[in-house]
């Protein structure tokens, strides 16, 4: 069967092999050779389902520190967040581990070149042969035409585990679609993500997020059949540190969907719905070295850790209270209080309410009934000492 790649290497090179002109627009012009369209619609064999024999898809491609997987192969799955939360740092974490493993990985980059992807994948600790054998890097600067869908065969070939489209936003510009346009989405699901996810791949989107996390939840910027086409998993990055040279920059991961369900009982529940599933911690010790980790949430459930945080904010808001008051040469309001002491005044007034709760605070009323805050007598001063940090 004669290919439209072969007709286009015939024409440059001609039969014996040398170069010469060739006039590309009529190469353009051939009609490619398609493959019959695989049979859906015919009802499904059940007998595995029924029987027993059926294993649900499991997330083999990528791994924590612990070893539990991240991604799952031919399936379509993505990673989201704000600007600088580390999702090219997470997504070059998991092509390390494929490379490191002897597969090949493709890398189809809408944002960034191939010297800041390959650089920091060399920081991770990539070595140079391996990366120039099995790390596939596509930089479009296009819409594809039939010869360009042909190079993507090519790669395609080495039988990727691991597809990362990085930049679905400007992908999705290339090619003519509008983000907000759930038919668009779907539209450049069908164009793109899916050759690489019947190829075998493990497809995982980087995207962003609206800058609003009150209005954000569990999606991506645009449409919402982002998150309802996925039929694998999507993390969502929550930055604690930054990221950058000569630092230690930590984001935690969360779960917004487990479509298959096998990655979330890896996880720690969380009162947002969404689980705790690893935290990525890079450190960078120069521009040509980084170490990082994606650490296992701890067995610890993660309410108690945050029910700490809280009375280590509000034991600190105590003492700013208590100092106010000593350093005060009368009584004050709850207003005054507010004025001397940072911090959103309901978290103020909520640590004044605990200290008059537990008796560190006496109160009194003065004139136009303004309730008046002072430290208690000498005799109770003893009481009066700051409580200790929560562990």
């Amino acid at each position: 069967m004669t290919t439209d790649f072969d007709q286009a290497m015939d024409a440059y090179f001609g039969p014996d092999g040398e170069e010469s002109p060739v006039d590309w627009a009529d190469v353009d012009a051939a009609p490619p050779e398609k493959e019959p369209a695989p049979r859906t619609w015919a009802a499904q064999d059940l007998r595995s389902v029924l029987d027993g024999s059926y294993r649900p898809p499991q997330p083999s491609v990528g791994r924590r520190d612990d070893g539990v997987g991240l991604f799952y192969p031919g399936r379509m799955n993505s990673v989201a967040s704000e600007s600088e939360a580390g999702k090219t740092w997470f997504a070059l974490i998991a092509c390390l581990q494929e490379i490191n493993d002897g597969h090949h990985v493709l890398y189809l980059d809408f944002e960034d070149d191939a010297g800041g992807v390959v650089g920091r994948l060399l920081c991770l600790g990539a070595r140079p042969d391996d990366v120039l054998e099995r790390f596939h890097y596509i930089r479009p600067e296009n819409q594809p035409s039939d010869i360009d869908l042909l190079d993507l065969a090519m790669v395609l070939e080495h039988n990727p585990t691991l597809a990362i489209v990085d930049g679905v936003t400007e992908g999705m510009s290339l090619f003519g679609l509008e983000l907000k346009d759930n038919t668009d989405i779907a539209k450049f699901g069908r164009l793109l993500l899916r050759p690489l996810q019947n190829a075998g791949a493990a497809v995982v989107t980087l995207d962003h997020v609206v800058k609003s996390s009150e209005n954000r939840g569990r999606y991506s910027i645009g449409g919402v059949h982002k998150l309802n086409g996925l039929n694998g998993v999507m993390y969502m990055l929550e930055n604690i540190r930054p990221f950058g040279i000569g630092v230690t920059g930590k984001s935690r991961i969360r779960i917004a969907k487990d479509r298959p369900g096998q990655i979330r009982k890896n996880g720690l529940a969380h009162s947002s719905g969404m689980h705790w599933y690893a935290d990525l911690v890079v450190k960078s010790e120069s521009q040509e070295y980084a170490e990082a980790h994606l650490y296992a949430p701890r067995e610890r459930d993660e309410a108690d850790r945050e029910a700490d945080e809280e009375q280590r904010r509000l034991n600190a808001l105590k003492r700013k209270v208590l100092d106010a008051l000593t350093g005060a040469r009368e009584a004050l309001t709850g207003k005054g209080i507010e004025d001397r002491v940072s911090g959103r005044a309901a978290d103020v007034r909520q640590a004044v309410a605990a200290l008059v709760d537990e008796g560190r605070i006496a109160t009194e009323r003065g004139a136009r009934g303004a309730i008046l805050h002072s430290l208690p007598t000498a005799s109770t001063d003893a009481d009066n000492s700051p409580e200790p940090e929560a562990a």
